[in-house]
């Protein structure tokens, strides 16, 4: 028994979209970021253009992420929204594209039922919503009708209105009470449990203390039973807590936060830099194995 290993992961789970499907514990899968939008505050429209947007999703399932994530609205603080139409016109060429070219899901980033309904049609596979806190069900319906694989992501406020004094509570009690509720609505919505992962939404309504507490207690989210994903890449609190204030400064920080995730249980690690986190993430689960 000496020489057997064994990994500290979550509990054993299912998450399905579509087609696809992922057993866990299993390494932690990689999300790759896509923004497909002229002021996004960390690419500043780098791949705005159709054609570029294509080769960075490649470029990046090369790297080795297993998930694209495809925006075409900016959720920075502050910004301004676009209409549906205009959000469409930006990501469905890019999907249309991708489909038969990616064997890893696709994922859209957006707020809109609308957008989600068609992106799905087009190919994509997941629905990752900073919006899930909406009172209405079209959503749900549209996930659910699709089979989709949905994020469940807390914000307080909207991208306008988010960083202007966020209070709580407690954040953590908070975002745990809107994971329980939101998750009863999914399933009455028709929305099965394997088809939903959770994100407590660094820095969408959160201070950086917010922030910090949250990262805390990563693992207590754990009890939901539904894998975890983080998202901390190149945000503006990484630079408060550091003093690295330029965008290109925050990556240390982000790879520091991003391995602590994977102790914690975090599945899924949404990044720009997919190349440097996979390689820390896959040190630190070499790390936590342990003589049995």
């Amino acid at each position: 028994m000496s020489g057997r290993v064994r990994i500290r992961f979550a509990s054993v789970m299912l998450f399905r979209a579509r087609q696809f499907e992922f057993n866990f514990p299993r390494p932690t899968l990689i999300m790759g970021i896509v923004n497909v939008t002229p002021d996004s505050f960390s690419d500043g429209g780098q791949f705005f253009e159709t054609k570029s947007a294509v080769q960075h999703a490649l470029k990046l399932a090369e790297e080795g992420a297993e998930i694209i994530d495809i925006g075409g609205e900016s959720t920075r603080p502050n910004a301004v929204p676009v209409s549906e139409a205009e959000e469409l016109r930006r990501v469905l060429p890019v999907i249309d594209a991708l489909a038969s070219k990616l064997r890893v899901p696709i994922s859209i980033d957006t707020q809109k039922p609308g957008v989600a309904r068609a992106v799905l049609e087009a190919g994509a596979s997941i629905v990752n919503d900073i919006a899930a806190n909406r009172t209405e069900s079209t959503m749900s319906r549209v996930v659910a009708e699709a089979g989709a694989g949905y994020v469940l992501m807390h914000m307080q406020g909207t991208p306008q209105t988010m960083q202007i004094r966020p209070t709580y509570g407690n954040v953590v009690e908070e975002v745990g009470a809107f994971f329980g509720e939101r998750l009863r609505h999914l399933s009455a919505s028709g929305v099965e449990p394997a088809q939903v992962v959770l994100d407590v939404g660094i820095g969408f309504g959160k201070t950086a203390r917010h922030n910090l507490e949250l990262l805390r207690y990563l693992k207590g989210f754990t009890r939901f039973e539904r894998p975890l994903l983080l998202g901390v890449s190149r945000k503006s609190f990484l630079g408060q807590v550091t003093g690295a204030a330029e965008m290109n400064g925050r990556l240390p920080a982000a790879l520091a936060c991003s391995c602590w995730a994977a102790a914690q249980g975090v599945s899924i690690i949404r990044t720009h830099d997919v190349t440097s986190t996979l390689k820390a993430v896959r040190m630190m689960e070499q790390l936590l194995m342990y003589p049995n």
